[in-house]
């Protein structure tokens, strides 16, 4: 169940007005009242650093934290950070969510490049790991395609016998090619590829602070209700 609003005041008081468009937008979808486990992959590739210096990063994190606490009760999120290899694994929480984003990159070095696969094994390890009964939504940003397509592909395909939706967000320009790579992965087939469409995709432009919250939460969980639907008849999820 969700967070109250009293805790999400208490607790993160700036970020109360997203907590509240997320919450509008679940019901927009008629989702509103579904348990998730939420996640954040960020790209941490060299072409990102601009996105963590202008704080597009630490905004698209509060943003998943105020989605989170409407589909979630404990108030984090964990987060991956992967370039070449995963570079850090750690949780944005609601006390301490402001500034979190440098704190943690602050620690970490070299920027690499970009390994959509092994960001996927470690949130996948972590999920199968927690125990968790309910379903889990993943929040996968990056700026660009993976360096290892096929791995990439495999781990989606492997990935959709599980609970999980990969929801991935593009930051950059729209007309880049690196994204084509993207969209054919959100359009695999089904079932011959794999046995529900486990994914979604959309493009949040070269400046993603400017995307309007409304907008982003209803991009971030408007494909959940039919692959809710057709992972159930499939018995992938049972809650």
């Amino acid at each position: 169940m969700a967070l109250s609003l009293r805790k999400v005041e208490e607790t993160a008081p700036a970020l109360v007005d997203l907590y509240k468009k997320a919450g509008d937008s679940l019901r927009r979808h008629g989702i509103d009242g579904q348990r998730l486990a939420v996640y954040l992959v960020v790209d941490y590739s060299g072409s990102m650093k601009p996105y963590y210096a202008d704080g597009s990063v630490q905004a698209l994190a509060d943003r998943v934290l105020g989605l989170s606490a409407q589909l979630d009760d404990d108030g984090r999120v964990p987060v991956v950070f992967f370039s070449t290899d995963v570079d850090a694994e750690a949780d944005i929480v609601l006390g301490e969510h402001e500034g979190r984003i440098d704190r943690i990159v602050a620690g970490l070095g070299h920027m690499g490049k970009t390994s959509y696969h092994l960001a996927m094994d470690a949130v996948i390890d972590h999920y199968l790991d927690s125990g968790a009964n309910a379903p889990a939504l993943v929040v996968f940003q990056t700026d660009g395609g993976p360096i290892n397509k096929p791995a990439a592909e495999r781990y989606v395909c492997k990935a959709a016998r599980l609970p999980i939706f990969w929801q991935f967000v593009g930051f950059g320009d729209p007309g880049s090619r690196q994204f084509e790579f993207l969209r054919r992965l959100d359009e695999l087939a089904v079932p011959a590829k794999r046995p529900v469409d486990n994914t979604g995709f959309f493009h949040a432009g070269k400046d993603p602070r400017r995307v309007r919250d409304e907008e982003l939460y209803d991009r971030l969980v408007a494909d959940l209700p039919a692959w809710l639907a057709a992972a159930r008849a499939r018995g992938i999820v049972r809650t």
